[in-house]
């Protein structure tokens, strides 16, 4: 009997929900599905790639990838699911003297690893999603394709910073440019998106430690997360904002008091979503929009491994279907 084909998960070990949902709908379509713990390797994740000397070699080129007792040649593989890659962890006895060279050259073997499987179908490729993960090439595309923006300044220079303030008459919000969670636990040091304060400017010279991106404070009647697979659109809306923890960042509000909520958007602007991804090589995103009181959807940014998880337990929307559907096309 032939090996089915398999789609490859490329998650961490503290992934459950969406992993497991997409997998069961892969089984359904009657292919293998394989998780692999990009944060256990390389100690109990393993990974070999071979190249021969020349393309007629009949050794050949391979890459075997293993996680637990489970065994996958890329030559199975039909298609990948980048859901996260995280850091590798070095072992907990490992020499503290060379931990930082022991993650970075782990990191490096697996960048080697997907050019492996550059024959699957990828959602996302990496290099289509470290690329779209620069927030300011997302704004300067989102707004070509039609979309509005908050206006959005990039500085290490505090008097930029303190114009751009008074400018927006100090309705002004920072935020970092990349993340520093490293859990879905929230364990991990997180930075949320927060408002700035005319105190907080006093000590703005700390900007020549670390840019800091800062971008006019929209009003908000409801937030939306909008998880899009191929043309697809799957809208949440959240009204965190009449919380005072959620006011700025809906992650910060309690859900006791907010809860997701189907929604839609006009369709100029689910035309300018899918246009915006077109651009971006993306087969999936997950969107941030703001509502304003007046009805005007501003975009704030999408990232190519975006939770909707919760879209799906709470409203019911087929996305890991759509997932599933999209990996598993021949």
């Amino acid at each position: 009997m032939s090996t089915p084909q398999t789609v490859l998960i490329l998650t961490h070990r503290r992934d459950h929900y969406t992993v497991e949902r997409v997998a069961e709908a892969v089984a359904r379509r009657g292919l293998r599905s394989l998780r692999f713990d990009t944060d256990q390797f390389p100690g109990r994740a393993r990974a070999t790639r071979r190249l021969g000397a020349h393309a007629a070699d009949p050794r050949g080129d391979a890459l075997v990838l293993s996680d637990h007792d489970e065994i996958v040649d890329a030559r199975e593989v039909q298609a990948v699911w980048m859901r996260h890659v995280w850091p590798p962890e070095p072992a907990s006895d490992l020499d503290p003297r060379f931990r930082e060279a022991a993650v970075k050259e782990s990191g490096a073997a697996l960048a080697a690893m997907w050019d492996g499987l550059r024959a699957a179908r990828w959602i996302n490729r990496p290099d289509a999603a470290a690329r779209a993960s620069d927030k300011l090439l997302q704004l300067r595309l989102a707004r070509a394709a039609g979309l509005e923006i908050p206006r959005t300044v990039l500085t290490n220079e505090p008097d930029e910073a303190r114009a751009f303030f008074a400018a927006q008459g100090g309705r002004v919000v920072a935020k970092m440019l990349t993340p520093l969670s490293v859990g879905m636990d929230a364990k991990g040091p997180f930075v949320y998106t927060s408002r700035v304060r005319e105190a907080d400017l006093a000590a703005a010279d700390g900007l020549r430690h670390a840019p800091m991106l800062f971008q006019e404070e929209v009003a908000k009647a409801r937030e939306l997360r909008v998880a899009i697979v191929k043309d697809e659109l799957f809208v949440g809306a959240i009204h965190a904002a009449r919380t005072a923890a959620g006011a700025v960042d809906w992650r910060r509000g309690d859900p006791d008091e907010c809860s997701w909520e189907r929604d839609a958007l006009p369709e100029a602007c689910a035309d300018s979503l899918r246009a915006l991804l077109a651009t971006l090589q993306l087969d999936y995103g997950a969107a941030d929009l703001i509502v304003t009181p007046e009805g005007r959807h501003v975009f704030l940014e999408v990232n190519p491994a975006g939770e909707w998880g919760m879209l799906e337990r709470d409203l019911g929307y087929p996305i890991a279907d759509a997932l599933a559907e999209a990996l598993c096309r021949s």
